[in-house]
């Protein structure tokens, strides 16, 4: 088992960062589609992928892809497929997945067929009838685009958004995810601070540390794969040890965040100490209006915004507001993402670029001022 076809998907509009972030981690052979970045590695680069990636939504072993328009064709393809080099024979492998625009459209059907072809795999493979299934999980997952179908197992278990540090979060937060896309595209790793005059549960300043410390964003969790019996835990040990050797501890950072809401200040100490970064962030009780520009530091925020007409207006006098405090220039950038298809209006500003990104099921656009 040399080399392993693994694939990642993410958030749309982030593709060529995650696609950057896996080329400086070792993996070979990178491909970019829509919303996914296609690599390949050892067993190494599974752990490696799992701690390294910011902008990736979890890792997945890639066991085939074939098309299929009736259930006999995804059976048989599904049963010739390599399952008994990653799953053993006391281990769990539940199914699930999505099904677009196929004739085989019916998800409960295919997770039924798919569980009956794996079973007949294995049962070749070890020659037994039943299947305790006791073991470490290895969830497969399918997707059928098109009659087209991708056959993968999960190294990640939960999201890879979830780091670990934000167990409490505010009511609209930005995910992790996201906002390291963010602030990869706004290169906060050559500066020394970053700003977030709203900084809500403290999500922005907490990755733009990890950041700025080459700090690996999945060192305070776990991963399905960790489990595996199929993995060596020393390969997963020296992994995590050598992020932790990485870590610029000598970068002078600061993050700064404010925010309005006191409960917001709380929770984003919180969370910045949960995620070992307490002592590069400083957080403030303080109404935008009252905001004083950091000259040198780069600006990321995720202002509100409401889909009532009142939440609306009030967003946009925001928006005014942050663009009567802000300047950005090219020593002092300014990075906001907002759904509101006329936020350079109300900011004042025309923005020097502007990239389109979702956040969750929200088509955003990312403001960019860098000149």
């Amino acid at each position: 088992m040399n080399e392993i076809k693994l694939s990642a998907p993410c958030i749309f509009g982030l593709e060529s960062v995650l696609s950057g972030e896996i080329k400086r981690i070792g993996g070979q052979n990178v491909t970019t589609t829509d919303g996914r970045v296609t690599f390949t590695g050892g067993m190494e680069m599974i752990a490696r992928a799992n701690l390294h990636l910011y902008t990736a939504e979890r890792v997945l072993i890639e066991l085939g892809s074939f098309k299929a328009r009736s259930f006999t064709e995804l059976f048989d393809n599904v049963k010739a497929l390599p399952l008994a080099e990653f799953i053993g024979k006391e281990d769990a492998f539940p199914v699930k997945g999505h099904s677009i625009n196929s004739q085989l459209h019916s998800i409960p059907d295919c997770q039924s067929i798919i569980k009956k072809a794996a079973v007949e795999c294995l049962k070749a493979s070890y020659h037994t009838d039943w299947f305790e299934e006791t073991g470490a999980v290895h969830q497969i997952v399918f997707n059928i685009l098109k009659d087209e179908v991708s056959i993968c197992l999960d190294t990640s278990g939960a999201g890879l958004h979830k780091r670990g540090y934000r167990k409490n979060s505010n009511a609209a937060p930005i995910k992790e995810t996201l906002a390291a896309g963010i602030i990869d595209l706004a290169r906060v790793r050559l500066y020394d601070k970053l700003l977030d005059p709203m900084c809500g549960s403290g999500t922005f300043v907490v990755e733009g540390a990890y950041k700025a410390l080459n700090i690996a964003p999945g060192l305070r969790r776990s991963f399905a794969a960790e489990k595996w019996q199929q993995t060596d835990p020393s390969l997963w040990q020296a992994e995590r040890a050598a992020a932790v050797e990485a870590i610029n501890r000598e970068k002078e950072f600061r993050s700064l965040g404010f925010d309005i809401d006191t409960a917001a200040v709380d929770l984003t100490i919180e969370n910045a100490k949960k995620a070992g970064v307490g002592s590069k962030v400083s957080v403030t009780e303080q109404d935008i209006r009252d905001l004083k520009p950091v000259r040198g530091a780069v600006t990321i925020c995720n202002p509100p915004y409401g889909e009532r007409l009142l939440d609306i207006r009030q967003a946009e006098e925001l928006y005014k507001v942050l663009g009567d405090k802000l300047a950005p220039d090219k020593d002092s950038p300014c990075y906001i993402i907002t759904p509101h298809e006329e936020f350079e209006k109300f900011f004042g500003k025309k923005a020097d670029k502007k990239r389109k990104l979702y956040n969750g099921m929200i088509k955003c656009n990312l403001y960019m001022y860098f000149k």
